[in-house]
């Protein structure tokens, strides 16, 4: 460890010796964490609406009152969604719009489209480790680009709408398996190293919580802030690609033992981060169970299958705005 590298490992300890915490738990459901919250006037984006968490994220805030667009790649399901939520909710302020996060010119065009302020970015959708590698046109690897960049470019896409808000904020919904890789700067798309299906995931989700931390020093003046969170385990489209063929008997030993939970309680903290009045202007931080989650300890996480942790690599200022930069570059192309 180089002496730059131990100095933020220190300040990092520090922080989060004090920790962000709020009332709930791993159990509180996003009703719980919105009870008497009124968002009437507000507007929410939600990437990948349609379905598991997403789908639960757009419609707490929806009863909450906020305007929802739900983000999806199939308007068709997303139709079916927001039809569902209106019914439930009684907010006909639901709508649907395409987003391929993986396409930089749906990327474009559904900012391009947007008109007027964005309180909420929820960046929810993603891939999980795709058995085989797999590259966009661009020759990015699939994972990076749907899960970091596809948001990254929307964000920033929004930046301007996100402003106008006045006290808007982004969340980046991450994993614990950021665990699993920091961003490997010299090989980001495994073009030189063997492709791992968990190291590319790890991977993509490091660069979503570096996202908010870069985010929130960036765009600090525009009074926008943005955290990300670990959502917790549960059954969604998710895990599609964890077919009983391709599971290792690690992988699988993990999904037969994991403490999943629901769509309703895995929504609380993403909503918690979005809406919640307990999180003004708190941003640049990694979330879970409703609280910030406690620094990495390897014997703890050990002993964890669902470890309430954040490492180092993922909150490094110098890594988060090397990614951004790099980022940029990529889509610049």
């Amino acid at each position: 460890m180089t002496a730059s590298n131990s100095r933020f490992t220190d300040r990092f300890t520090d922080r989060l010796s004090e920790r962000f915490t709020t009332p709930f738990t791993r159990e509180s459901t996003a009703d719980d964490v919105l009870a008497g919250v009124d968002l009437s006037g507000k507007r929410a984006v939600v990437t990948g609406g349609a379905s598991g968490i997403g789908a639960e994220t757009a419609r707490a805030l929806a009863a909450a009152g906020a305007a929802v667009t739900l983000a999806v790649r199939d308007p068709a399901a997303g139709q079916r969604v927001a039809a569902e939520i209106t019914a439930r909710t009684g907010n006909a302020r639901v709508s649907v719009a395409p987003l391929e996060l993986t396409d930089t010119a749906s990327v474009a065009a559904f900012a391009s489209d947007w008109h007027g302020p964005l309180h909420m970015l929820v960046n929810n959708a993603g891939v999980m480790a795709l058995p085989e590698l797999r590259r966009t046109p661009e020759g990015w690897e699939y994972q990076f680009a749907a899960n970091h960049l596809g948001h990254f470019g929307l964000a920033r896409g929004l930046h301007t709408a996100l402003a106008a808000a006045g006290g808007a904020r982004v969340v980046a919904v991450s994993s614990n398996a950021h665990l699993r890789s920091g961003i490997v700067f010299d090989d980001i798309h495994f073009e030189r190293r063997a492709y791992d299906p968990w190291l590319a995931y790890g991977q993509s989700k490091s660069a979503n919580v570096l996202f908010a931390v870069e985010a929130t020093e960036r765009w600090a003046e525009d009074g926008i802030v943005a955290n990300a969170c670990m959502p917790g385990g549960i059954h969604t489209k998710l895990q599609r690609h964890q077919s009983e063929d391709a599971m290792t008997d690690e992988v699988r030993k993990v999904f037969d033992t994991y403490p999943w939970r629901t769509p309703e309680q895995g929504a609380a903290t993403s909503v918690l981060l979005a809406a919640s009045p307990l999180l003004d202007g708190v941003g640049g931080r990694y979330f879970q169970n409703c609280e910030e989650a406690f620094p990495y300890d390897a014997e703890a996480a050990a002993d964890s299958l669902e470890p309430a942790m954040v490492a180092p690599h993922a909150l490094d200022p110098q890594d988060a705005a090397r990614l951004w930069d790099v980022s940029a570059g990529m889509l610049a192309r």
